[in-house]
């Protein structure tokens, strides 16, 4: 056979948006245990370690994500690795399917006005990102990938001219 298989792993960039995150639910928490020591006692500081642990547990440990790009052949799989030990499905493509696979910002995606974004790059504004326009449930879809050269390479092999490198 001759399949083509490649694995990518983009680590996403912790922003402003995480970073405030986690001060807000921290600074909320210390909050509700100031407030509460003095009416609850020891009952404040059982519900605050309770707390701490539901927003580490659910929120601080998605806040910290990976993806992991696969492309065989011409599907794409996109997953989610959160803190390095979740692993979640997000997105299965067919690259033949698309549109048009172009950089972010180039001007050949002006013509295209996606109903909904799906963005699976590092976040990083250095770094090149392609932007895929395809239909997902009879939705204009735009996904946000940063291949490097090698994946690149793969998908042009199965996408022709409709992956533009300018």
């Amino acid at each position: 056979m001759n399949d083509s298989f490649y694995e990518q792993l983009v680590t996403h960039k912790s922003g402003l948006k995480e970073n405030l995150i986690r001060i807000v639910v921290t600074v909320v928490i210390t909050l509700f245990l100031l407030l509460t020591l003095p009416l609850l006692g020891f009952l404040s500081i059982v519900i605050t370690i309770v707390l701490a642990l539901l927003a580490y547990y659910f929120l601080f440990q998605k806040l910290n994500v990976e993806y992991e790009y696969t492309l065989l052949n011409h599907d794409l799989e996109v997953d989610a690795i959160y803190s390095k030990s979740k692993r979640k499905k997000l997105l299965t493509l067919d690259i033949q399917q698309a549109e048009i696979i172009a950089p972010k910002g180039s001007p050949r995606m002006n013509s295209y006005h996606p109903d909904k974004t799906m963005d699976f790059s590092s976040g990083d504004s250095s770094a090149k990102a392609f932007a895929i326009m395809t239909f997902i449930d009879q939705k204009s879809t735009c996904i946000i990938i940063e291949p490097d050269e090698t994946m690149l390479g793969h998908m042009k092999s199965w996408m022709g001219m409709k992956l533009w490198m300018d």
